[in-house]
């Protein structure tokens, strides 16, 4: 049986009282073992994106893949006005975390949802025995301006883009070898569509990310990413894209290089959206990490 595409796994919503509201995750694996992997998606995206991706590891492991606040099925509060930026998301896997893992577990992610990883690992590394990082996004702080962030062409697109089709057929017809989706197959864009978009009362279909939310993400970022991995005590492996990578290190590379926690690996051949590009890497990513004993 091929799990990459077969495997379906379980919706679940997970209470976050502290947070205002549930956050909604996709289950693979066995029900009678600890969870064991974490994952977040990048921005504009959702769980169900990556289903074929993390699929064949349902075998060996249990892993919660996760909806982000304004994302997907969850429900907690997406309020751009007054927002306080990504650490949002660190406060919604802290409080997730003390909820559904009996043991310190992996944390990975790609793009934002690596970012969203490591701030929380460094809040509390107790709860965290590895990160595996798809090309997350680290930002500057020198670099996170508001004003330079709004006109930046990842917030004026997320701004421009469609956000309601007649049907999820039509909207993956429209995605399909197109744009950033170029590199991407079939089966992932038509995942990423089915968590994507959900049905209005007129029958249409509109994306579950609304494109403001996606686009005030990338105008409000409001961490210090290089802090957080100095702070981290576990083992940590990044992926790097090749091309168009949104991991800006540029000035601290000798920092990371210094410390042997962190393994910094770029990818030939990749874009930011490396996870779909080599899925066998993040698979291959993620046993290692879990397979890593808690320092």
């Amino acid at each position: 049986m091929d799990l990459s595409v077969s495997e379906e796994p379980r919706a679940r919503m997970i209470d976050l009282p502290g947070r205002g509201g549930a956050m909604a995750a996709l289950e693979f694996g066995s029900v009678d073992r600890p969870v064991d992997i974490i994952f977040s998606h990048a921005n504009g995206f959702n769980a169900r994106t990556y289903r074929s991706i993390l699929a064949p590891l349902a075998g060996e492991f249990r892993l919660l893949v996760l909806d982000l606040r304004g994302h997907g099925a969850s429900t907690l509060p997406s309020v751009i006005e007054g927002r306080a930026g990504w650490m949002e998301f660190r406060d919604d896997l802290l409080e997730l975390l003390a909820r559904v893992a009996e043991a310190p577990v992996v944390l990975s992610g790609h793009s934002m949802g690596g970012t969203a990883s490591v701030l929380a690992a460094a809040a509390e590394p107790a709860r965290v025995k590895a990160l595996a990082l798809f090309d997350p996004v680290v930002v500057p702080v020198e670099a996170q301006r508001q004003p330079a962030m709004v006109e930046s062409a990842l917030y004026q697109g997320a701004l421009r883009r469609r956000a309601t089709f007649p049907s999820k057929a039509e909207a993956l017809a429209a995605y399909l070898g197109r744009g950033g989706f170029k590199t991407w197959r079939e089966i992932q864009v038509a995942d990423y569509v089915e968590g994507g978009f959900r049905e209005t009362a007129s029958g249409e279909v509109t994306l579950t990310c609304a494109p403001h939310w996606e686009a005030s993400n990338f105008a409000m970022h409001n961490y210090d990413a290089m802090a957080a991995f100095a702070r981290v005590r576990c083992p940590v492996q990044v992926m790097r894209a090749e091309t168009g990578s949104t991991f800006r290190v540029e000035g601290h590379e000798a920092d990371l290089a210094a410390n042997p926690l962190i393994e910094v690996t770029p990818v030939p051949g990749t874009t930011h959206f490396l996870p779909m590009e080599r899925p066998d890497l993040v698979v291959e990513a993620l046993r290692a990490s879990a397979a890593q004993a808690r320092l």
